[in-house]
């Protein structure tokens, strides 16, 4: 089909075979260059048709069926063969380079990889693209496996010098339960400008001792330091507690009020839900060690009139459900630090990538292939958490070094002054 065929036929057709027909033009001129390119490598080697070398090292074999790779689809053409005298006198078929590159299939990997993420099963694939080479259920597993290598080797060799110089400032890790018997535990950094990333994992058979400071000591093996006193934030779970307090010292502590809450919700009868949620918000809300005291003692006397069972679970937490107050921390910083709600929105989208496994399988790397790139996609949309402005605030009430709360004030005003340009 050459373009005064494609006028008369665009001319001619319908709507709707309008695409089609140009669809296979393009596909056509395509392949016709590619030829072309693979003919002026012979030419190259062999010389001018009819006009061979006075020495020729290189002769013309004719031609073989062969295939090209166009728009991620297996294009049957024939290719131009070569052969190459040897100084034994002896002929070798030659690769043509122009011959090798056509079928480079970086991009139909790439387009397979990409449809297993997107939920497509490894049987799928062959109907998400029926014309694509390696498209069988092994090989596509295969193919992901190998991915899922590199993602892992991705997710873990990354610095955490390099991303924050002057220390980070809080952790925060909470555990995403994959099936019965295996856990993955997952540490969130944040950095004194108020980003985040996401530390590492450790996948595990349950929320333990154990695979919390496997986690935490790998984490300190690959340099990962405070500039100062640190702040974690942890659910409910002692375990993670104990192993946190076990490589940080001088850690203080901050319990999630979301998971408290809804603990304590679960020994209270439903007509009491709404007082509840009121007086958690008050919690959340009110700034400084009084105020914070106040409604601790508020949400206290609630309880212990209408379940003696809530009003443990309440005193279990003690003042680490208002760490954040008293340190006196800006109440704008209330609404990032005082749950794991960070973490919790991150295993939401991560869900979404793999809640087709169905059969998670301990003996292998399969979670952390799977976790690295769910992480890793997490990742790409990731903010500063609200009320970074007022981090260095926090730094001083934690007790950080002059030295160190002056230049994380140094590093938000310049994120500061970058956004107010950004926005003008």
């Amino acid at each position: 089909m050459d373009k005064s065929n494609l006028h008369e036929l665009l001319s001619q057709a319908d709507e709707s075979e309008v695409g089609t027909i140009f669809e296979d033009f393009i596909r056509e001129q395509t392949k016709a260059m590619v030829i072309g390119v693979m003919m002026d490598e012979v030419a190259k080697l062999c010389g001018k048709s009819y006009h061979p070398k006075d020495i020729p090292l290189y002769r013309r074999a004719g031609t073989a069926p062969g295939y090209i790779i166009l728009n991620r689809k297996i294009e049957k053409t024939p290719r131009p063969r070569v052969r190459q005298k040897m100084a034994d006198g002896k002929e070798v078929e030659v690769e043509l380079k122009t011959y090798r590159a056509a079928q480079d299939s970086k991009a139909v990997e790439a387009a397979i990889l990409q449809a297993v993420a997107a939920g497509v099963s490894s049987r799928g694939v062959v109907d998400v693209l029926p014309e694509a080479p390696s498209t069988s259920s092994s090989a596509v597993s295969k193919q992901w496996a190998k991915a899922g290598i590199y993602y892992i080797a991705k997710f873990r060799e990354r610095n955490f010098t390099k991303e924050s110089p002057e220390g980070w400032f809080a952790l925060m890790i909470d555990a995403i339960v994959l099936t019965n018997g295996l856990v993955a535990i997952v540490a969130l950094g944040l950095t004194v400008d108020g980003r985040k990333m996401i530390l590492d994992f450790e996948i595990g058979s349950s929320e333990n001792f154990e695979t919390c400071s496997l986690l935490l000591g790998r984490l300190k093996e690959r340099s990962f330091t405070f500039g100062g006193p640190p702040l974690a934030v942890l659910d409910g779970s002692l375990a993670l507690a104990k192993a946190v307090r076990a490589h940080f010292k001088d850690v203080r502590i901050q319990r999630c009020l979301v998971h408290k809450e809804r603990n304590i919700r679960a020994c209270l009868s439903k007509r009491h839900y709404g007082e509840l949620a009121r007086l958690f918000n008050l919690l959340r809300n009110v700034e400084g060690e009084d105020a914070g005291r106040e409604r601790l003692a508020d949400l206290r006397r609630f309880l212990s009139s209408h379940s003696h069972k809530a009003t443990e679970s309440l005193d279990e937490a003690g003042d680490e459900l208002i760490t954040l107050h008293i340190l006196s921390a800006p109440s704008t910083l209330n609404v990032s630090l005082l749950s794991t709600n960070n973490i919790e929105n991150i295993f939401t989208s991560t869900r979404l990538k793999i809640n087709r496994v169905t059969r998670w399988r301990g003996d292998t790397n399969q979670a952390d292939r799977w976790l690295a790139y769910a992480f890793g996609e997490a990742e790409k949309g990731f903010r500063r958490i609200k009320g970074y402005k007022d981090i260095p605030t926090l730094l001083e009430r934690l007790g950080w070094s002059t030295e160190a709360v002056s230049k994380a004030k140094e590093i938000v005003a310049s994120v500061k002054a970058a956004e107010s340009s950004k926005n003008e």
